[in-house]
């Protein structure tokens, strides 16, 4: 008996805490943290210690708890290859970029070819704008009440299929409304960043959303050299139908994606749950937490109070601001930027445009191959844009981030009062382009994470609906009172940045460092609570 104690006293006691520890230690006492006495004999424990981004060995995987939560397994299986295929899948659907870029080639060749007034012109622009508007809130709550899955797959099979039908619209009405109908199905693809948000561990979160806001870059860029080869030779209606191609291969793709286990859990679906957190971590080759899934208090998803409950109402009003100034600026540029290239210079953009209204109301100028060039390289900026978000997101957190964008733009613009020369011109606008895309980025990294699990959707919809009102007046701002004073417009476009930098330095709450809240019925960060390694202080 003596000898077998003397042997238990030499085997050594490890303590092991897990990166996502379960909150219920709040509610029950219950420590992850244990120790061993055996026969009156107290050993001490010796504490594993994991460096960043490393693997649970399988032996130490949540010994100690019989429960764990999404945001545990998610945090301990890690990033790994089930995320990057999931980054290329809703990458596809985010390239819907070129559906919106679109509006800045087709609204000058349209112009030309049906002799449109610029009110009419306009309007084209502004009625997919009213299209994703009017969806963006209804995209959100059928996210919320339905999945984040069944939401995306509707929504973008319904762009696709809108998309293709607007190359064969034969008169103006009819394109009118076949665009329209493109943007009702617009509003909901970025429902695509609520679901892979949701998959994503802390430490990760703003690089991989930042990562697939790459796909948009390149669907911008991909359209304008779509439309340097297609436009010469097939016109427009072949650019309309083949700009279509990224949805066509997320449509093929998009059966393999899974339904978010945050959500599963939510809605008391907690066998489908586990079974997507078990395929993640096969994949990945990482070890699920032991225990049992621990399910979330059900709560009613996708209800418009839940936005305006005390401690977010606030954070809801500054963030419909940010994202409708977002927008306004950010579209407003495209389609300034069309403009501004045509007339060579601001200085002589409005006596450019006396000499047209003296000529004929319906004078137009086809984009040349000088046009496409410039606007190919203020389409570039989206990358370095992305790049420099990347850069000081992590560093300085996501207002700060989101408030130096704006001021950037807004200096830009207020720089183009100055009579500079076509290349200053590309330069300011490079400039411009790059940092409002970056603010746009931020927004979209800060949005899903502020709000809760019964929430993200719609909120994520609300803020993407008011963005569409911004990208709805927009048109009038840099087409029609373009018309009247170059100089009014750009004074517009920058005192709404510089607002927009404002409401980002007051918004209550970072989320830098901080995991995705799952319950609405607590404080902001409450679930953070004994969780060491996520929660600063």
């Amino acid at each position: 008996m003596e000898e077998d104690l003397f042997q238990l006293k030499q085997l050594p006691v490890v303590k092991f805490r897990r990166t996502g520890e379960s909150s219920r230690s709040d509610e029950d006492g219950i420590s992850g943290e244990h120790e061993v006495q055996i026969e009156g004999v107290r050993t001490e424990l010796e504490p594993v210690e994991l460096g960043d981004g490393a693997a649970v060995p399988k032996e130490f995987a949540n010994p100690t708890d019989d429960t764990f939560m999404v945001e545990d397994a998610v945090e301990a299986i890690g990033f790994g290859k089930f995320q990057w295929k999931l980054s290329v899948i809703t990458g596809l659907a985010w390239a819907n970029a070129m559906e919106m870029m679109i509006l800045s080639i087709l609204a000058p060749q349209l112009h030309c070819e049906w002799r449109l007034p610029s009110w009419q012109v306009a309007l084209l622009t502004s009625v997919v704008f009213v299209g994703m508007m009017s969806s963006s809130t209804l995209w959100g709550n059928i996210s919320d009440q339905y999945g984040r899955k069944t939401g995306l797959k509707i929504s973008v099979l319904w762009t696709l299929y809108y998309g293709i039908l607007s190359g064969f619209a034969p008169i103006y009405s009819w394109i009118l409304v076949l665009r329209g109908l493109v943007g009702f199905g617009i509003g909901g693809v970025p429902q695509s960043v609520t679901l892979y948000a949701e998959f994503l561990p802390m430490k990760a979160r703003a690089k991989c959303i930042l990562l697939i806001e790459v796909f948009w870059a390149l669907g911008t860029v991909f359209e304008v050299l779509l439309a340097v080869v297609v436009m010469p030779t097939l016109g427009w209606r072949w650019l309309l139908i083949l700009s279509a191609l990224p949805l066509l291969l997320f449509a093929g793709l998009c059966f393999w994606l899974p339904e978010s286990a945050r959500y599963d859990v939510l809605s008391g679906n907690q066998e489908k749950a586990l079974a997507t957190l078990k395929r993640i971590a096969t994949e990945n080759g990482a070890p699920m937490p032991l225990g049992k899934l621990v399910i979330s208090r059900q709560e009613d998803r996708g209800k418009m109070r839940d936005l305006f409950t005390p401690h977010i109402r606030w954070t809801t009003l500054l963030l419909w601001f940010i994202w409708f100034s977002n927008a306004f600026s950010y579209y407003g540029l495209v389609l300034l930027t069309t403009e501004l290239f045509q007339a060579g210079d601001v200085c002589s953009i409005s006596s450019r445009r006396q000499e047209v209204k003296a000529k004929c109301s319906l004078t137009c100028e086809y984009l040349t191959e000088e046009d496409y060039t410039d606007l190919l390289w203020t389409t570039l900026s989206e990358f370095p844009g992305v790049l420099v978000t990347l850069w000081i997101i992590d560093r300085i957190g996501r207002k700060k981030t989101m408030a130096l964008s704006f001021l950037v733009f807004s200096f830009c613009s207020l720089l183009l009062f100055l009579c500079v020369g076509r290349n200053v011109l590309t330069v300011l606008l490079f400039i411009a382009r790059a940092f409002i895309s970056g603010g746009f980025q931020a927004a979209y990294v800060y949005t899903p994470e502020v709000y809760p699990t019964a929430t993200r959707a719609l909120g994520l919809g609300t803020c993407s609906g008011m963005a569409r009102v911004g990208a709805l007046i927009t048109p009038f701002i840099a087409q029609v009172m373009l018309e009247s004073s170059v100089y009014l417009t750009l004074v517009v476009y920058s005192g709404c940045c510089l607002l927009a930098a404002l409401a980002s330095c007051f918004l209550p709450i970072e989320t830098k460092g901080r995991g995705l809240q799952e319950s609405s019925h607590k404080e902001w960060g409450q679930e953070m609570v004994g969780r060491g390694s996520h929660s600063p202080g």
